[in-house]
């Protein structure tokens, strides 16, 4: 049976707000302390900006433990190039390494938005991004993804669909001519993400339906290798938003809720430790590369499905 956004968030779990002044004055306490926006300046970053937050963005050449097959990919001379096609970084983040020698050569991730147009983008929006993730000491492929930016929530999702696949080139062979036909490739199949917003939107989840995309989302986020789940954060917690406009029950709005909630942590639970003493559970960020992508991807997976069930066909 269908319910309204009012029924499918009027629970213990999702409580009523009558003002946008109480839903601030709940979401502020709930989640206070968490930055607005992930690694995004919404501007182009300059390259001395770029430099101070990822320094192996830089590197010209591998780092001293590859061999002589590996080939390096210099991720600024692919930034170079993105930038004429207009789109430009606006968020680089870099991970982190007890190998002092390495940190110039190790994994990136960067967000490169197209910045040449007028268009002026309002909360609600939705825009299309360019995902680049890099190393030079062997610790990740190049890796071009297509993604999408919710300017409502500040959350980003890489979307892997059936027709969309992302790049990667291993660093060996023909590397220039793979990265350069690869990336036209993924900038064109990034556009076509741009219908999911539209067409999410038009599908309505019930209260079933709702609960199954957060007990999916919940599972991947929580389960161990095993498929166990010892966390006492509940499903039903990820279908709380945290803005007074996310409490529409189409799939598009109840998606990005879910992504969030998995994404940026903060959920608070109640569990017992291994003496059984009661113990309070904050879910954390989620910061590391290489978890963030694949989260994302698998997320995207899961409400494409879910529109498929309801009859929306991905872009071709």
């Amino acid at each position: 049976m269908a319910v309204s956004a009012h029924t499918l968030f009027a629970s213990e779990n999702h409580p009523v707000f009558a003002s946008r002044t109480d839903f601030a004055r709940v979401g502020a306490q709930r989640f206070a302390g968490q930055a607005t926006a992930r690694f995004d300046t919404g501007r182009a970053l300059t390259e001395d900006e770029l430099r101070a937050r990822a320094p192996s963005v830089f590197a010209l050449a591998a780092h001293e433990s590859r061999s002589e097959r590996f080939q390096p990919i210099p991720t600024i001379e692919i930034v170079r190039a993105l930038a004429k096609e207009g789109f430009h970084v606006v968020g680089a983040k870099q991970s982190g390494t007890r190998d002092e020698t390495r940190r110039d050569f190790t994994k990136h991730l960067l967000r490169l938005r197209r910045l040449d147009n007028a268009t002026a983008y309002s909360v609600g929006d939705t825009v299309c991004e360019i995902l680049l993730k890099n190393a030079n000491d062997g610790s990740s492929a190049y890796d071009l993804m297509a993604g999408l930016f919710r300017i409502r929530c500040l959350n980003s999702m890489v979307s892997q669909t059936a027709t969309l696949d992302s790049l990667k080139v291993r660093h060996s062979g023909d590397v220039a001519g793979k990265v350069i036909e690869g990336t036209y490739t993924v900038l064109d199949a990034a556009q076509k993400t741009l219908a999911a917003p539209q067409d999410w939107s038009t599908v309505r989840l019930n209260n079933d339906e709702s609960a199954i995309l957060a007990e999916a989302a919940h599972l991947l986020r929580f389960a161990d290798a095993e498929g166990n789940i010892e966390t006492p954060i509940k499903p039903a917690q990820l279908l709380i938003p945290r803005r007074y406009d996310d409490r529409s029950p189409d799939l598009w709005t109840q998606f990005n809720v879910v992504q969030e909630n998995v994404i940026r942590g903060g959920l608070r639970g109640v569990g017992r430790d291994a003496n059984n003493r009661r113990r309070r559970v904050t879910t954390r960020e989620v910061n590391g590369i290489d978890q963030d992508v694949k989260l994302n991807k698998a997320l995207w997976l899961i409400g494409a499905k879910m529109a498929e069930l309801k009859g929306i066909r991905a872009a071709a």
